[in-house]
């Protein structure tokens, strides 16, 4: 989640110089071409069954489409900051649809926590008001849109996690996620051109390797080991990672009100948590 935060700020960049089909859909292909071979060095020849492939693509849909749609198109909007802050919802969203829609048993500390967590998106209307605007309602509204494609994205993932090997359960969802966005794409490719341009290039494919590889991976994993619910407390490292870059690679100013919205979201995390204390 951390990784994935700090893409907020690398995903504005790119934004701003490709079209937003292209980098998505390229991204996609470059993890494919790296998982792969991984899948089969590590994990061997897998065939997942219809109902696996089935999770796969509608994961494909809502984590990579509708995600990265509402993000890159809300970032040419909005500032990576607020873009970040909007992101905080996104514990909260988990958290209530795994409760409603896996059954899984929340403890007062996980609502309250949940609670914290969605306060930080109250802080981009103070920000503003406080003056420390500069972002945009709509694009705001864009990257909540990508927020609950993320968050069926995780839900499919907990349902799926043990089902498959995580490397080739990655490979597919980014395969499917390729197709996806291909008839999209193809009408912007020659804008790939600006791609000759080293630290553009460059920014495309860290982009790739760690929301599409290292992150998928290391999400896939922790899936195995925690409830959907708590793994969603964890997405609360994804804004402040992302106010980070947004602060040191872009330069972005910080308000006072920014710096208490994530002051919840932290408190939000050690709340979910904290070790429980043992029963005598």
């Amino acid at each position: 989640m951390a990784l994935v935060g700090a893409n907020v700020g690398v995903a504005k960049l790119l934004a701003e110089a490709l079209p937003i089909p292209l980098i998505a859909c390229l991204r996609c292909i470059l993890a494919c071409l790296v998982l792969w071979p991984l899948a089969r060095a590590l994990e061997g020849r897998v065939r997942p069954g219809r109902a696996a492939l089935r999770n796969l693509a509608l994961q494909a849909v809502f984590g990579t489409a509708i995600y990265n749609a509402g993000l890159l198109a809300g970032l040419r909007l909005t500032t990576a900051l607020e873009g970040g802050l909007v992101l905080a919802t996104l514990p909260a969203v988990v958290a209530l649809g795994s409760a409603v829609w896996l059954r899984e048993r929340l403890a007062p500390r996980q609502w309250l926590a949940t609670a914290l967590a969605a306060g930080g998106m109250a802080a981009i209307t103070l920000a503003r008001l406080d003056g420390g605007a500069g972002g945009s309602p709509l694009g705001n509204a864009l990257v909540f849109c990508g927020v609950l494609g993320e968050a069926a994205y995780v839900l499919l993932a907990k349902r799926l996690a043990g089902q498959m090997p995580v490397i080739t359960a990655s490979f597919w969802m980014q395969a499917f996620s390729a197709l996806v966005l291909l008839p999209c794409a193809l009408p912007g490719l020659g804008a790939a051109v600006a791609l000759a341009e080293p630290r553009l290039a460059g920014l495309l494919v860290f982009h790739s390797l760690t929301a599409s590889v290292i992150c998928l991976l290391l999400w896939y994993a922790g899936l195995r080991r925690v409830p959907a619910g708590v793994a969603g407390l964890f997405t609360a490292f994804l804004p402040a990672s992302a106010a980070t870059t947004a602060v040191v690679l872009l330069g972005e100013a910080v308000s006072v009100v920014h710096v208490l919205g994530f002051g919840l979201m932290g408190g939000s995390l050690l709340l979910a948590t904290w070790p429980a204390r043992a029963s005598r």
